[in-house]
């Protein structure tokens, strides 16, 4: 099934030098931006990430530090790659919850000041979850009947992303809408305030809420009206800089 946009969407994939948001690099990125009229422009480049590829991550997706030696650092493509960012919603399979904050990190590392409190996300890896709990290569194989056989490609894992929705929506036109903010909202898992999820809303959607650590379930007002050292020993902390940045807007919002 077409899908049915408002705007612009980019189905995008990383592959990174690991698996942790606020120390780890991206070292490839793919995307199709999927234009409301139904073009679709596809990219995919590799980025150095200025750090040893540590083997085991070289062992997944294939990329070497020899492969990206003579690659652009993702600081000298930042600004052309938000301008065809911007304004687009996002989708991704796992990307709630690892490609969105990775991107965000390495942008905002990079000195681009973004701004995605509009756009939507959807999470194709959610919905599948929601529906059947499997993952890319069988998601792949049940809705497409296909084989994923260049898996941790970026480029294959995002054309699979992208042929999977258009799939999904076809396997459920009763339970799916084609509609990009019922995707978002039917693919989110939490109701997180920074990517990571270390701050949730409450069930009233408003309520700030820490979402992990010994004050999990607290909110962050109380937190940080009991407990002034909180906010920073989560500066000095090992935290993403998304993370930081919500929690100073929390801080001054409540001094």
């Amino acid at each position: 099934m077409k899908l049915n946009l408002c705007n612009p969407i980019i189905f995008f994939d990383l592959e990174t030098t690991g698996l942790d948001v606020s120390t780890d690099r991206i070292v490839e990125l793919c995307y199709i931006k999927v234009e409301p009229n139904g073009n679709e422009e596809t990219c995919s480049m590799r980025i150095n990430p200025e750090r040893h590829i540590p083997e085991e991550s070289s062992n997944i997706h294939g990329i070497t530090d020899e492969d990206v030696k003579d690659c652009p650092t993702f600081k000298q493509v930042a600004a052309k790659l938000w301008h065809t960012f911007e304004g687009c919603d996002l989708a991704g399979f796992n990307s709630n919850k690892f490609d969105i904050p990775m991107i965000v990190e390495e942008f905002m590392r990079a000195g681009i000041e973004i701004d995605l409190s509009k756009r939507k996300f959807i999470d194709v890896q959610n919905i599948y979850h929601k529906m059947e709990r499997r993952n890319l290569v069988a998601a792949y194989k049940f809705y497409c009947g296909k084989d994923l056989t260049d898996a941790h490609s970026a480029i294959a894992d995002t054309k699979a992303t992208y042929e999977v929705l258009q799939a999904q929506l076809d396997k459920y036109p009763d339970e799916l809408q084609n509609d990009i903010q019922f995707l978002s909202d039917f693919s989110r898992m939490g109701n997180n305030i920074d990517f990571a999820g270390r701050f949730v809303y409450a069930e009233d959607g408003v309520t700030e809420m820490v979402n992990f650590g010994k004050y999990k379930g607290k909110t962050v007002k109380e937190v940080l009206a009991k407990d002034p050292s909180y906010y920073s020993w989560m500066m000095r902390g090992d935290f993403t800089m998304n993370t930081k940045q919500v929690l100073t807007k929390l801080k001054f919002k409540y001094a």
